[in-house]
């Protein structure tokens, strides 16, 4: 019986309960961890002021005009009252045939709870691809959620870490927030930026990765490729 909860799976042995009530204390912990990162995280003060109201191509999707390039200002991002947006940059190149294949699992995974989210804060896609790429490719995957943006007539991936000095491309997550005095940085998933223990990787957006967490709860893991 587990020293945690009264529960006891049929046919397991008396080390099996050992060792998982050893994971059980380390995913207690990590609970706890979470929720106090969390609370970091909430309790950031805001960051600069955007530096500019960046202008992004976009195609609705969900319109009779889809095939129409339009063009939005950063400012009109936030819709519905709502004063939180995340941002999501994926690495998509300009002269890329296709985006990076990781990059796609992303959004793939998390294009049937944009609606939900969306019920909360604002979530974009943005891209460094002319938009007319990032259309193909998002109908290819049935990316019908997200709202999509090209960034590639102005600065904003190399102004907010989504980009290096030689233009690579980078997969962060930016989080703005408008307030009566203008729109401010809140968060970026800096973890992209810092070193990390071998055999690890960056982590800086595992949180809402479907793929890998579901991985972890399996004997194989995540694999080496």
């Amino acid at each position: 019986m587990s020293k945690f909860h009264n529960k006891q799976f049929p046919g397991e042995s008396v080390e099996y309960r050992e060792k998982q009530d050893e994971l059980l204390q380390a995913e207690s912990d990590l609970r706890r961890n979470l929720e106090s990162v969390a609370e970091l995280r909430r309790s950031l003060p805001f960051g600069g002021k955007l530096k500019e109201d960046y202008l992004y191509q976009k195609i609705d999707l969900d319109s009779s005009d889809k095939d129409k390039v339009k063009q939005t200002r950063f400012s009109e991002l936030f819709v519905n009252g709502k004063d939180s947006i995340i941002i999501y940059s994926f690495m998509f190149a300009p002269d890329a045939e296709k985006p990076c294949p990781m990059c796609t699992s992303l959004p793939d995974g998390l294009n049937g709870n944009i609606p939900h989210v969306q019920q909360r804060v604002n979530f974009v896609v943005v891209a460094k691809a002319p938009i007319q790429k990032i259309k193909s490719w998002a109908e290819q995957r049935g990316w019908n959620n997200f709202r999509l943006l090209s960034s590639g007539n102005n600065s904003y991936n190399k102004d907010y870490f989504t980009e290096t000095e030689d233009a690579n491309q980078l997969p962060a997550l930016n989080v703005f927030r408008k307030t009566k005095d203008g729109i401010y940085h809140f968060y970026n998933t800096e973890l992209l930026y810092t070193a990390y223990d071998e055999g690890q990787s960056a982590g800086h957006v595992d949180l809402i990765w479907p793929l890998w967490n579901l991985f972890d709860f399996t004997p194989e893991g995540r694999g080496t490729n």
